[in-house]
């Protein structure tokens, strides 16, 4: 079964982007297997890894490495180079098309666990990212919640219950993901006090810093931070490591972590410094 989605490039001639349609397979595919895992945290934590070094790593063929770092590299997790392969760039995110299918069934795990701790009759803010829209579909049955957001997707979402009240920023809205940013955004952030303020990340470095492409996004999410009683933090394993290069805060910021799988030990020992609540999906449980 594959799934068809639209990924945007540089034109190269200078006129903008251009979309070109790729099948890719379907989105419980498209997590990495076990060794392209233990391939992304190698170079994660090396920077560059060699084509010859993980055959006699893997014990298999460089033909088998070469396909596996061809597929990371088509999802955008990692960059082909001579020899081998590092990471990719720190200065442009994924096509909102592509992050719409990427590891789409850990992010409903996700989604389902950090909804089951948002109480009924709370007020809450949710930020822009395709992990905040699954968490807004699963929202949907709870009573009489208030939500600030700068995500048109998510207030299309919760506005069909009737018992929410949903209050959309005001701002400037990006086309490529129905986000809003921009000084009105901001304003309109800071005029709240909220229980919950639930937000995504693309990257979280292993100082803890917590790593977006977008500074203007950035400056709204430091905003829901702020004006948060709690912060619950949203991602899946690929943000782990991941590199980005605007700063948006450091993860002792947050209240509570909620991902698909638990994290890699140094991040676990931050965490566990920081006295951060990490709630861990389980595959099994949210199958059930």
């Amino acid at each position: 079964m594959f799934d068809v989605i639209l990924v945007a490039r540089a034109d190269p001639v200078g006129n903008g982007q251009i979309e070109s349609e790729v099948k890719v397979k379907s989105s419980r595919a498209m997590t990495p297997r076990p060794r392209q895992e233990q391939i992304l945290d190698l170079v994660r934590r090396r920077g560059f890894v060699s084509i010859d070094e993980l055959a006699q790593r893997f014990g298999v063929t460089t033909q088998t490495i070469r396909r596996d770092i061809n597929e990371l590299c088509r999802r955008a997790l990692l960059r082909r180079y001579h020899g081998g392969a590092g990471l990719p760039s720190s200065v442009e995110n994924l096509a909102y098309t592509t992050r719409q299918v990427l590891c789409l069934e850990e992010k409903r795990r996700i989604a389902r666990m950090v909804s089951a701790h948002i109480p009924d009759h709370a007020s809450l803010f949710i930020n822009i990212g395709t992990t905040t829209e699954e968490i807004a579909r699963t929202l949907t049955d709870h009573e009489g919640l208030r939500i600030i957001t700068n995500n048109l997707n998510v207030a299309s979402i919760l506005s069909s219950n009737p018992g929410f009240e949903v209050i959309v920023a005001g701002g400037v809205v990006r086309s490529r993901d129905r986000g809003i940013v921009g000084a009105a955004t901001i304003d309109l952030v800071r005029q709240f006090k909220v229980d919950f303020g639930i937000i995504g990340i693309s990257g979280i470095d292993e100082d803890g810093t917590l790593l977006d492409f977008d500074y203007q996004e950035v400056r709204v999410a430091q905003a829901i931070i702020a004006n948060s009683r709690q912060v619950f933090l949203a991602a899946d394993h690929t943000k782990f490591g991941r590199s980005a290069m605007v700063r948006l805060g450091h993860i002792s910021q947050i209240n509570a972590l909620f991902t698909d799988r638990p994290p890699p030990p140094a991040f676990r020992d931050m965490l566990n410094a920081a006295e951060i609540e990490v709630h861990t999906a389980d595959r099994d449980a949210a199958a059930a």
